[in-house]
């Protein structure tokens, strides 16, 4: 099993790892792109205002372009422990035991524009590169194909929780154990629909019982077995081919109710 999250625009400053060495990365098949689209990010901040067009950075995010200078000797950490936001404070890796990242660091990528796919544990520095920076050629063309084939050789379920920008970075593969999460909520009346604000909590909340859990799901069925049995709504979507629907309770992101937030809301 995989499970795809996307990155975040925001990034853990530090870390005690060695500085960024590709060739260590998950997914090695990627070390030529990665070594080229890190090139260009350090070429591209030796002009802050040319960097600041190409990343749509204000005045204030200079410190973003230092960052991207210093991506070849910055101090790593890795990718799950990088990523801060809504989605990673959900899934909270710092808390995760022993075993729950060994389980991660197998069955867990993020979808970086930076580096294309990176296992939980690859040890990455922090930087600022978007899905839709302004690169030539663009990351879309960069990474598009090459991590396709590496989905593509992924055995077993893939559950992409990636937002659409970064989905497209890595197309899944056309198969029957591969879908797309998407989080719906049921308000009071039963009434369901696109849930907007707290769709990133609820993906990190979901990806993070997934991996307490522990469990490599050998099919979707089993996945949804699973799902149903801890009292989560999760269904194939009637509406969209290759997509999962996971429907929670509108009170999600509500403070003091986040113990039931992905629990069945029927």
């Amino acid at each position: 099993m995989l499970v795809l999250l996307p990155p975040s625009e925001t990034k853990r400053d530090g870390g005690d790892g060695v500085p960024l060495a590709l060739e260590t990365l998950g997914f090695p098949a990627l070390t030529a792109t990665r070594d080229g689209v890190v090139a260009d990010a350090v070429a591209l901040s030796a002009s802050p205002e040319a960097a600041s067009r190409a990343l749509k950075l204000g005045p204030k995010q200079a410190h973003e372009i230092e960052r991207n200078r210093a991506l070849q000797s910055a101090a790593t950490m890795p990718a799950l422990l990088r990523y801060t936001g809504v989605l990673y404070d959900a899934l909270d890796a710092q808390s995760l035991t022993p075993e729950q990242w060994r389980f991660a660091s197998r069955t867990v990528a993020v979808q970086s524009a930076l580096l294309g796919l990176v296992r939980a544990d690859d040890q990455i520095p922090a930087y600022r590169l978007s899905f839709d920076s302004r690169l030539s050629p663009t990351l879309k063309k960069r990474w598009a194909a090459a991590c396709a084939m590496e989905l593509a050789a992924v055995e077993g379920v893939i559950l992409d929780l990636r937002s659409e920008g970064y989905a497209a970075l890595g197309p899944l593969p056309a198969r029957d154990d591969a879908y797309y999460l998407r989080v719906l909520a049921r308000d009071e009346n039963g009434t369901v629909r696109a849930l907007n604000h707290f769709n990133k909590q609820a993906k990190g909340l979901f990806a993070r019982a997934l991996i307490e859990y522990g469990e490599d799901f050998g099919s979707v069925d089993a996945l949804l077995a699973w799902s149903a049995a801890e009292g989560y709504e999760l269904t194939r979507s009637t509406q969209r081919m290759g997509e999962l629907d996971l429907v929670v309770p509108e009170i999600i992101g509500v403070p003091g109710k986040l113990n039931a937030v992905l629990r069945s809301a029927g």
